[in-house]
């Protein structure tokens, strides 16, 4: 019999790997705003991207962070792809790239 896994959403955060975004305040300098974040896990991190908070390369099959704005604006280009150590990191440190 498979075994069941019990997900729990607690503090308004996401399961991991359920793919639902949740809500938080943005890295600093963008912290008056709101994002959306969701979890990539490893196996579905299919591209190399460019982390915004240390400008380091997030490889395939690592697993990451993707914000974005939660108001609505923009589409996937304006999708930002963090390493889970640097999105925690936010509040004490700026963004290292551009956004745009």
């Amino acid at each position: 019999m498979p075994r069941r896994n019990n997900n729990r959403n607690s503090g308004g955060r996401s399961p991991v790997g359920t793919g639902g975004p949740r809500v938080e305040a943005g890295p600093a300098g963008y912290d008056d705003e709101q994002y959306l974040v969701r979890q990539i896990p490893g196996a579905r991190a299919l591209k190399t991207y460019r982390c915004p908070g240390c400008d380091h390369e997030i490889r395939p099959g690592v697993a990451h962070l993707v914000a974005w704005q939660a108001d609505g604006l923009g589409g996937a280009e304006d999708r930002r792809h963090w390493h889970t150590g640097c999105w925690n990191g936010r509040g004490s440190r700026g963004v290292t790239r551009r956004w745009s």
